[in-house]
């Protein structure tokens, strides 16, 4: 069993989010020396492996890190490997797990090869003016919780609550009537990227012809583009003890509900139904009072432990992304 606190150190966290689709038939080798590695270097989180590729987000001591992305390239089938970093102030996670899977990220559409045809790349300096085009259709590919705090200006929300439903969405709006009828121009993003080439993949292998999505997904978006040449509006959700960030990747205006892990705006938390670690306006009314008075427990223990300089294992999970791998 874990501690419930552990102590913690003025040192900051590099927390790296990666991921690359390529061809790992040997996966399931793979997975017993970076668990080792990474539980040698201190560095915990989640890892995905699956014969697409790779998948995950870690965090630790930035040597750790550093050592853990180096082994990784030494596979020459990963010098493609993307991945994007940040700082916390404290360990987002409290183990570290790496699993194998049959996707890094969940379609069930069985025979994509994103590696080999996924859709067009767009640098964000290009993507305003892609996304400008009257021809073009620009689907957000994200959960509607993600969509719900900041999205870009036109783009369509398919209403998704996991990318798994994404497919039948697509499948209705390609019959007459519907946005993807006629197979039009198609501008995808996301995230960080990877749920765009699988979507894009999909696309592709129904027979549209320009499919392209956002490189480096909304997070390079914002790390790029001045404000005043933004077509982003709102925040961007994120998988991480940061919840969700804005134009150079700054701080967000959004808080966890550590009870059901939707992102709360200005609005929820100044809500009634918004209780600190027990309830938001989202779940409300979802649990007994018996699971309240846990909730509210936890909490309390959370408080306690920071009041003592010391961080509960309860305190900063990792925002969830309601069942999904992480991208």
């Amino acid at each position: 069993m874990p501690p419930t606190a552990t102590p913690t150190t003025p040192a900051s966290f590099l927390t790296v989010a990666l991921y690359q689709f390529v061809h790992l038939p040997d996966c399931a080798d793979l997975r017993a020396p970076l668990q080792a590695l990474c539980d040698a270097q201190g560095v915990r989180g989640l890892l995905l492996l699956a014969r697409e590729g790779i998948n995950g987000t870690i965090a630790g001591p930035e040597v750790g890190v550093r050592a853990v992305l180096a082994w990784l390239k030494t596979d020459t089938r990963f010098t493609a490997l993307q991945h994007k970093e940040a700082t916390a102030q404290h360990m987002p996670f409290y183990r570290m797990r790496v699993r194998i899977k049959r996707e890094i990220v969940t379609l069930g559409v069985p025979g994509l090869d994103p590696a080999r045809n996924a859709g067009t790349y767009v640098a964000p300096e290009q993507w305003n003016a892609l996304i400008d085009r009257p021809d073009v259709v620009v689907v957000d590919v994200r959960n509607n919780y993600e969509v719900g705090i900041g999205s870009f200006a036109g783009a369509i929300n398919p209403g998704t609550q996991s990318f798994t439903e994404f497919p039948a969405w697509v499948k209705a709006q390609s019959a007459p009537g519907g946005v993807l009828a006629h197979k039009p121009s198609v501008a995808m993003f996301c995230t960080g990227g990877i749920r765009c080439e699988k979507s894009t993949a999909l696309l592709k292998s129904q027979g549209f012809g320009e499919v392209y999505h956002l490189q480096g997904g909304i997070l390079k978006y914002l790390e790029t583009i001045a404000p005043d040449n933004s077509r982003w509006h709102g925040d961007c959700f994120v998988f991480d003890e940061r919840v969700s960030v804005g134009h150079g990747l700054a701080p967000g205006h959004h808080q966890l509900c550590r009870a059901c892990r939707m992102p709360l705006g200005p609005e929820e938390l100044a809500s009634p139904h918004y209780l600190a670690g027990v309830r938001c306006p989202y779940c409300h009314g979802t649990r007994t009072p018996e699971q309240e008075a846990a909730l509210a427990e936890r909490e309390r223990q959370v408080q306690l432990a920071r009041q003592r300089g010391q961080e509960h294992i309860g305190a900063n999970r990792p925002a969830s992304n309601n069942g999904q791998e992480p991208e």
